[in-house]
């Protein structure tokens, strides 16, 4: 498999240029936004995100141009890993146990909902160790 089929890349327009960095901003759109049926559903979600890629020519982009932001697959996968797989086997392994344990379901919803809190605090705390994993890169469309 090339390297280019390993590499997710989406649309982006440049808000700001600083000293080796390129601010832009980018929409996530969710899967059923594509749906022809998502006006009327109301689940299609779209949500701008603004992003700082690090890149030494940065001197060649101009603000509003519109440039591909790209990211490795695998560091795609770490991401949803980290926002989705471990907080959801954490939060069931909390239930299960609870419930096998005969605690009583009010206990077990606040102690899951307690563990998500600290995972995300702990995420919070560590962003900047986990951040630095993420390394997106920015190229002219």
């Amino acid at each position: 498999m090339e390297k280019l089929d390993r590499i997710a890349t989406h649309l982006g327009k440049v808000t700001d240029v600083r000293e080796g960095l390129v601010v832009a901003e980018m929409e996530a759109v969710s899967a059923c936004a594509s749906c022809q049926a998502h006006s009327r559903c109301g689940f299609a979600e779209s949500k701008n995100k603004i992003v700082e890629v690090p890149t030494a020519d940065w001197q060649q982009y101009k603000k509003d141009e519109v440039v591909n932001i790209q990211i490795d697959e695998q560091h795609g996968l770490l991401a949803v890993l980290i926002a989705y797989v471990v907080p959801s086997i954490v939060m069931l392994a909390v239930i299960i146990v609870l419930s096998v344990m005969g605690v009583k379901e009010v206990f077990i919803i606040v102690s899951a909902l307690g563990l998500l809190a600290v995972y995300t605090l702990v995420l919070y705390f560590t962003r900047g160790k986990v951040n630095n994993k993420f390394v997106l890169s920015v190229s002219k469309c």
